[in-house]
This record gives C-alpha cells, structure tokens and sequence, in this order.
C-alpha cells in the first residue's frame, strides 16, 4: 500500500498570534482550516454568480408593491 500524495503547499498567510504561544502544528492546522472555508465560501460564490433569473422571476418583481405595516397602513382594505 503506498501513502497517500502529499497536500499541495498552501500560499503564504498574514496570521497574527495575540496571546498564547501556539506550536507549528496548531498554526498549520488553523490556516488550513481557515484556507478550507475561504475556498467553500470561493466555491459558493461562483455558483450564485451563475444563477440566471428567469423570465418568470422577472416578470414578478412588478406586481406588486412592498406591503407596509403601520398605522392606517390597511386604511384603504375593503376586503
């Protein structure tokens, strides 16, 4: 059985420690977790900038108007 490859090497990142001495591993495994959520929110991203809306979506954004909740708002109901 051969070992797995080796993860590729992950860019540079600016990390400031504030308080504590953390090792090398714990650094390692905070940036590589932090480097797994910038790449999902990445993936995330692209897929919604992918989305076209449709005509239906289009064509209901006019029928109406935002309802508005107040005082005499419901004035007018005769319902």
């Amino acid at each position: 059985m051969t070992s797995p490859d080796p993860l590729p090497p992950l860019p540079p990142a600016d990390i400031q420690v504030l308080r504590g001495s953390p090792t090398p591993e714990e650094l390692a495994a905070v940036t590589a977790v932090i480097h797994g959520i910038v790449d999902e929110l990445a993936a995330d991203e692209a897929t919604h900038a992918h989305r076209v809306t449709t005509a239906w979506q289009r064509s209901q954004k006019q029928l109406r108007r935002p309802l508005s909740p107040g005082q005499g708002a419901w004035r007018s109901f005769s319902g």
